[in-house]
C-alpha cells in the first residue's frame, strides 16, 4: 500500500485524489453484471484495505459463471514480493488456458 500511496502522491493533488475517489465511490455497475457473456477471473485478496472483501464476491456472483479466487495478502495491487504473487499469476494462466 505504501508503494500505491507514493505513486499517487507523485501523479495527483490531494485535492485531485479526493475527487478521484468520490468519483469512483459512486459508480455501481451491478445492475449491468448480469450481461456479462465473457469468461471472468474475479480475483480479490482477504484482508485488502482499499475494497472490502465482501465486494470481489458480489460482482463475481452478479456475473454468470464468473469464478472467484481469494488470495491472502492485504494489498489492493498485487505485488511480485506478495506472498499471492505465485497463486495470482497461476491463477491468470490457468484461466487463459481454459
Amino acid at each position: 500500500m505504501q508503494w500505491f500511496n507514493d505513486l499517487q502522491r507523485k501523479t495527483t493533488s490531494p485535492e485531485n485524489a479526493m475527487r478521484i475517489r468520490l468519483a469512483m465511490d459512486k459508480i455501481d455497475v451491478s445492475d449491468l453484471l448480469p450481461q456479462v457473456r465473457v469468461p471472468t477471473l474475479v480475483m480479490h485478496c482477504r484482508d485488502e484495505a482499499a475494497a472490502p472483501f465482501e465486494e470481489g464476491r458480489r460482482i463475481a456472483a452478479g456475473i454468470p459463471g464468473a469464478r472467484f479466487v481469494t488470495l491472502d495478502g492485504r494489498n489492493h495491487l498485487i505485488l511480485k514480493t506478495d506472498p499471492a504473487w505465485d497463486r495470482f499469476i497461476g491463477e491468470i494462466k490457468g484461466f487463459l488456458r481454459e
